[in-house]
């Protein structure tokens, strides 16, 4: 029994060091890979947009059957080292082969990969701790994520700036062979399939309803859609930021994203710890609805200033909304697919939406800000922003179940095969 907690705690520590560099090369050189096809590549912002519109089409097309083949295989760890792998030759050809058709197709690999990421990280998560501390360890994901983004951030800004733009890529493709390392150390044997998939935690087996079952709720139907509007409009400001630091004068537009990263991640760090302890004692709804309420606040304060020093500082609000986001939407697919089986697919499908809603984000805005100016397109998502809230507080219902206990601290349920 005692080897036995050694060894989930072992597992538990790899899944710490995992979500810290997990965070490097998930998605992470996107802001960066925007200061860099324009301030370095000079592209012009319609030319920026369509990469990020192609590379984000292609993640949609991949959430599904990513979500679809986690949910089926036990073998979750090799899924994330085959990403990890796509992931480090894309950044690799971005760096070597800076030209449109090498870049959108390198990006929209990145994408692909980035699929099979976290839904595979919150299935070892939940297959892990089960049901009972699942609030705190995605929390404590979040926390970790955040930690290493702003690790990540930090090197890749004072890269930029001192070594290079291109070299952030190498940098990005070094993050892949360490996640790698990180993912083996997790015991597979350790990770319960039943729970992973999306069981309940007294299930004896894995029961597998019916797909349409999960395409029917009403409920997650709603949250796909709120989903949908909040990165339709949250996608495409970071990036609008970035251009607008590089066409700044007197100033390193490197550090700058750098410096919007980091402090959005500075405040998720604390963030994920607190909105995972909210949650185990509390309704999801109400710490929901303050991520959706400041977007629309952060989109329109865009617009006050294109002082770098100003636009950092907005950052904050980013950190508020996608720290909250990114705990509350796994705990809330949790809820809805809880007893199904199709917990991953759930992920995956929400993915697709989310995905759509991203790509198109960034096609509007840099369209948007092409023809009338950045103001105006960072206004455009602040309106869609608005209408994300008040969808959300209209129509989307409570997901927590009453009977759920939400008062037990352990990460180490017993796992039986």
């Amino acid at each position: 029994m005692g080897q036995n907690l050694a060894s989930r705690r072992q597992s538990l520590l790899a899944l710490d060091w995992l979500n810290v560099f997990l965070a490097d090369i998930q998605g992470g050189v996107g802001p960066f890979l925007v200061v860099y096809l324009t301030s370095s590549l000079h592209w012009n912002p319609a030319q920026v947009g369509l990469v990020m519109t192609i590379s984000g089409l292609a993640g949609v097309i991949a959430q599904a059957p990513a979500g679809a083949l986690i949910d089926q295989v036990r073998q979750k760890r090799s899924l994330i080292v085959m990403a990890a792998v796509l992931i480090a030759i894309s950044s690799l050809v971005t760096a070597t082969i800076p030209s449109f058709t090498a870049v959108a197709t390198a990006q929209s690999f990145t994408a692909v990969a980035g699929a099979f990421f976290a839904p595979a990280l919150a299935a070892i998560s939940l297959g892990l701790v089960g049901r009972q501390g699942i609030e705190r360890r995605i929390g404590r994901n979040q926390t970790l994520s955040s930690a290493g983004n702003v690790g990540a951030a930090l090197l890749a800004g004072l890269i930029g700036q001192f070594v290079g733009q291109a070299v952030i890529f190498y940098f990005i493709a070094l993050m892949s062979v360490i996640v790698i390392v990180c993912v083996l150390r997790i015991r597979k044997n350790d990770i319960d399939y039943r729970l992973a998939r999306g069981g309940d935690d007294g299930d004896s087996q894995v029961h597998v309803s019916k797909i349409t079952k999960i395409l029917s709720d009403r409920r997650l139907l709603i949250f796909a859609i709120s989903a949908v509007l909040f990165h339709f409009a949250n996608a495409a400001m970071l990036p609008l930021v970035g251009e607008v630091l590089s066409h700044h004068k007197g100033g390193s537009p490197p550090l700058f994203m750098s410096a919007c990263i980091i402090t959005a991640q500075l405040v998720m760090v604390p963030l994920g710890i607190l909105v995972g302890r909210g949650a185990s004692r509390s309704k999801r709804k109400p710490i929901f609805l303050l991520a959706f309420l400041v977007l629309p606040i952060r989109g329109v304060l865009y617009t006050f200033s294109d002082n770098p020093f100003f636009l950092v500082s907005v950052q904050l609000l980013d950190g508020i909304g996608a720290g909250i986001f990114g705990v509350m939407q796994l705990l809330v697919i949790a809820d809805l697919t809880k007893g199904t089986g199709h917990f991953n697919l759930a992920q995956g499908a929400i993915g697709a939406a989310v995905g759509i809603g991203a790509s198109l984000s960034n096609s509007l805005a840099g369209f948007v800000a092409k023809e009338a100016g950045y103001n105006a397109s960072f206004l455009t998502m602040a309106a869609i922003a608005a209408s994300a809230l008040a969808f959300f507080w209209f129509f989307m219902p409570e997901t927590k179940s009453t009977s759920h206990s939400a008062d037990s601290n352990s990460e180490l349920p017993t796992v039986g095969e």
